[in-house]
């Protein structure tokens, strides 16, 4: 198996810096969500931003994608690339996925947002995801297995009638935006790698209305559901502590645009 990095308390100390910066800039960026707004212009702003800051956006360049980070709107679940032409209209979801480096360390988090008034069928998706992202962090601990984790988001997002995708998963993260550590949204309870004080990675539950299963379109990167129904997806950084983990990327407060409707209930 390849090496896993176990963090000193000085590294997770820089790397918190490094989180705090991506979910501030993901506050930030979740303002400008509204309809009439372009991709782009959110993309521009997350730039600005982030070299205001004296940081670098980790998407920007990496394997060749051009953009500073991912914006996912209804049926793409994951990379897509902002541009002019893409607007956000009223009822749309939409993923902004931030990454941050800072002083060499990365920060990664995502949050899906509602554009203007959203229908009854997008706010059980997006809040499904987001409650299955929580029951994936309420696993972590020291001698609890990466299956864990899988297996109790599957279970939840499953008995919702939701589909977990296959194709993406969690990641170490460190001095490296993607270290060798993988995280699976699915798996078996009690079955994989135990996890281990200092281990750092994010936990990212892509969920679909439909099938789990996708295409990637014709630019490389932008990957929608293969029967165009919508996905969701929020994400967190965190670290293996002694006694359970600590939120890198936990917010200051509500996002805008991401709060749950007062009248959902599981």
């Amino acid at each position: 198996m390849p090496e896993i990095i176990i963090k000193s308390h000085a590294e997770i100390d820089a790397m918190r810096r490094a989180c705090r910066l991506a979910a501030q800039t993901l506050e930030e960026a979740a303002k400008l969500v509204k309809p009439g707004e372009n991709t782009l212009a959110i993309d521009d702003f997350v730039y600005e931003y982030t070299l205001k800051h004296h940081a670098k956006p980790a998407p920007l360049h990496y394997q060749g994608y051009p953009k500073s980070c991912c914006i996912s709107i209804n049926e793409v679940i994951c990379h897509g690339i902002p541009n002019k032409k893409t607007v956000l209209k009223d009822g749309d979801i939409v993923n902004i996925d931030i990454t941050s480096i800072l002083d060499g360390w990365h920060g990664d988090c995502s949050a899906t947002f509602y554009v203007g008034k959203p229908s009854p069928d997008a706010v059980n998706l997006v809040e499904t995801t987001r409650r299955c992202l929580e029951i994936g962090i309420e696993q972590v601990r020291p001698g609890a297995r990466l299956g864990d984790i899988g297996g109790s988001i599957q279970e939840f997002a499953e008995g919702r009638g939701f589909s977990v995708v296959r194709d993406y998963v969690g990641h170490g993260i460190g001095r490296e935006f993607h270290e060798n550590l993988q995280i699976a949204h699915y798996g078996r309870k009690g079955h994989g790698l135990r996890l281990v004080e200092g281990m750092t990675f994010t936990i990212e539950p892509m969920i679909n209305q439909g099938t789990w299963r996708m295409r990637i379109l014709d630019d490389g990167w932008t990957s929608v559901t293969l029967d165009k129904k919508w996905s969701a997806q929020f994400e967190h950084t965190l670290v293996v502590t002694k006694d359970g983990c600590e939120v890198l990327t936990k917010f200051s407060g509500p996002l805008a645009n991401s709060v749950t409707p007062a009248d959902f209930k599981f």
